[in-house]
């Protein structure tokens, strides 16, 4: 099976090399966190699947989660931070509004060669990071140039824990990928992007930026923390899943059934997993760790992914469907026929 977007004449292609991924230390289970609500000890595993979700310690800030998991995806690939001349970094929560977190990160591994940026493109942040990287990588002159892709979120920062909402759902987190020269017929697919404006309102954090400036009014409004409209995200989730695996499949000349995996995003992994028969997949083809982590955004499809590789569930030539879809709104999909070690 040749998918589009790899070279079948024996030209190079770019695949993800290497898979890295970091928690926070401390966590908070959901039986302990719907208490606190003055929920049912078990509401929150009955309608999420969360069983816990992962929490950044006073000080630790999103570079440093992310540079963890950096580290961890160059020493899957052989590399050193030396080797990469790109890192792009997907958050919705950076260290700082500016500069951004990325040269945080670079500067943190001692990647003196990278250039670094954040992408904002919210939980759809990985893929939208593996086509500026896949962009950069293919007008290179060096005969093996790397890029490091990393997602991470510190969603702890900005909840409000009285709103059950989504203090149920958020955790911190990150994940990163090692992108690099593959050999014909292995590689990432064509990415495919999308965005609606319209529904930016969705998911936002409404205050802090230049059209609401931080204010004693908007602290005392919680303009900070996430707001979200839960039946507008659950109905834009039912929608777009099944979309991005009959849009990518098609493309490609497969059915669903041909995919060995598809790593999606996760918000709610029990409503994400609900959605395999509309999407035409078994449940056993899709990567669902979210009970683990919550949703911890950009991070959550590579840390799935990073997840998959280091259990065994990805082995080579395997078709690999990356789906992911978020706040702005966004969406993006990718397949990669996965290479050998």
């Amino acid at each position: 099976m040749t998918l589009p977007g790899t070279l079948p004449d024996g030209g190079r292609g770019w695949a993800i090399r290497g898979t890295g991924a970091h928690l926070p230390r401390d966590f908070v289970p959901s039986d302990e966190l719907s208490r606190e609500l003055g929920l049912d000890p078990s509401w929150i595993e009955r309608r999420t699947g969360i069983l816990r979700r992962h929490v950044a310690a006073s000080g630790e800030a999103a570079s440093d989660l992310a540079a963890a998991a950096a580290e961890q995806a160059l020493a899957a690939a052989g590399l050193a931070a030396a080797d990469v001349g790109l890192i792009v970094l997907g958050t919705s929560t950076p260290d700082v509004i500016a500069p951004s977190t990325a040269c945080r990160v670079q500067a943190v591994l001692g990647a003196r060669r990278a250039a670094a940026f954040d992408i904002s493109a919210a939980c759809s942040g990985f893929v939208f990071g593996l086509q500026a990287a896949i962009g950069w990588l293919a007008a290179q002159r060096d005969p093996a140039p790397h890029a490091l892709v990393i997602g991470v979120e510190v969603y702890s920062r900005f909840l409000n824990r009285h709103d059950r909402a989504t203090a149920a759902l958020f955790g911190d987190g990150a994940a990163a990928a090692v992108v690099g020269p593959a050999p014909a017929p292995y590689g990432i697919g064509p990415v495919t992007l999308g965005s609606d404006g319209s529904g930016a309102g969705d998911v936002l954090i409404p205050a802090g930026g230049s059209r609401r400036p931080a204010s004693a009014e908007t602290l005392a409004a919680s303009g900070h923390t996430i707001h979200m409209d839960g039946r507008a995200v659950r109905d834009f989730i039912t929608a777009i899943f099944p979309r991005l695996v009959a849009e990518a499949t098609e493309a490609a000349g497969i059915k669903p059934a041909d995919l060995a995996l598809v790593v999606p995003h996760q918000p709610n992994p029990r409503l994400v997993a609900s959605l395999a028969p509309a999407a035409g997949l078994e449940p056993g083809q899709l990567a669902i760790v979210g009970q683990e982590v919550g949703n911890i955004g950009a991070a959550s499809i590579p840390y799935a992914l990073d997840r998959a590789v280091r259990t065994g569930r990805i082995g080579p030539g395997d078709p690999v469907l990356l789906a992911g879809f978020g706040a702005g709104l966004t969406w993006a999909h990718t397949l990669i026929t996965w290479p050998p070690p």
